[in-house]
């Protein structure tokens, strides 16, 4: 299955101040607030919704497609992914502009400032799905400039081809008629539970409201799994147990990425939602969200260490399993 990913490229700029903010904030002279506060690190990661799935699911031998814009400084972002064999062919480069960037200096109470650049991302509407040289069997369209979230939706529509709704982040921002546009008629809708309560908030839907319109619902839980509402039943999958927690950024993309993978190869859907737990797990276990690395049979064979009461992968021959995932 080739499965193209929409949504936003960015580099993350991370940085920790090693004192607090409130120590260094005058209530009583906020209108004339002037600080800059020196760090003791910086380190930049490669990050955005679209890549950090893609990279995800093509570490488990997935077909990924990244659908998106880039800035005049993606150069060495764009050679690691197609290291990576993820297909860059529909990434836009807009040359007068920087990739969108984020930056965040976080302090030692976990207190944070931080500043986020669209950038190219504005751009991303010149991205479009029919111009790419092959018809996508399932687009995912993630968070990225609203407008492009939009004309993807409608792409996808006019085109007949299936996508999945991951509007997370962009909830928020997005107006409630493209939210709505965006999970009627959608394939499979993708959400954590507090982002499906904001949406409830927003559009009214509910979960009979998505299945009973024929629409895959995936909801996450964080800690506690995530729930799977299709085929008129409901599936649930627990968690997989991180041996320690580093950066909780970019599990949920993480969570995509396995999970689609699984849906890829035709498993049936707790095990595509155990599948995208563990691949969260790695995440959490790493700083950024694109560092951690893994062979297919490392993967399955941790796997099997929680998730091996009813069988599930072992119908794979650990042999033959680099070769299945394929």
């Amino acid at each position: 299955m080739r499965i193209v990913f929409a949504g936003s490229i960015a580099y993350d700029y991370l940085m920790t101040f090693p004192g607090y903010f409130k120590d260094n904030i005058l209530a009583d002279n906020l209108e004339r607030l002037s600080l800059s506060f020196l760090v003791d690190s910086m380190n930049r990661y490669r990050g955005g919704v679209a890549p950090n799935i893609a990279y995800s699911h093509a570490l488990l031998n997935g077909n990924a497609t990244i659908l998106a814009a880039a800035g005049q400084d993606f150069g060495d972002y764009q050679t690691w992914l197609q290291a990576q064999n993820i297909d860059t062919s529909g990434i836009k480069v807009i040359d007068d502009v920087f990739t969108a960037s984020f930056f965040c200096n976080t302090d030692q109470g976990n207190s944070q400032i931080a500043s986020f650049s669209p950038g190219a991302m504005s751009y991303a509407s010149q991205c479009k799905v029919a111009e790419l040289d092959f018809k996508a069997d399932l687009v995912v369209i993630s968070p990225d400039d609203p407008a492009a979230m939009l004309d993807h939706v409608r792409e996808c529509k006019a085109l007949n081809v299936p996508y999945v709704y991951d509007p997370s982040q962009q909830i928020v921002r997005v107006d409630p008629a493209e939210l709505a546009e965006g999970v009627e008629g959608a394939h499979m809708l993708i959400v954590n539970d507090y982002e499906f309560e904001l949406l409830n908030d927003k559009i009214g839907i509910t979960i009979d409201s998505v299945t009973k319109a024929g629409t895959i619902l995936a909801i996450t839980l964080g800690e506690n799994g995530a729930v799977v509402y299709a085929d008129g039943e409901k599936h649930e999958a627990a968690a997989f147990t991180p041996n320690e927690i580093k950066d909780p950024t970019g599990a949920g993309d993480a969570w995509r990425g396995g999970f689609l993978r699984g849906y890829a190869m035709g498993l049936p859907w707790k095990l595509c939602a155990e599948m995208g737990a563990l691949t969260a797990t790695y995440v959490l276990e790493q700083q950024g969200t694109q560092n951690h690395n893994y062979s297919v049979s490392e993967y399955v064979q941790r796997f099997r260490t929680q998730f091996d009461d009813e069988g599930k992968l072992n119908m794979l021959d650990n042999s033959a399993i680099d070769q299945v995932m394929i």
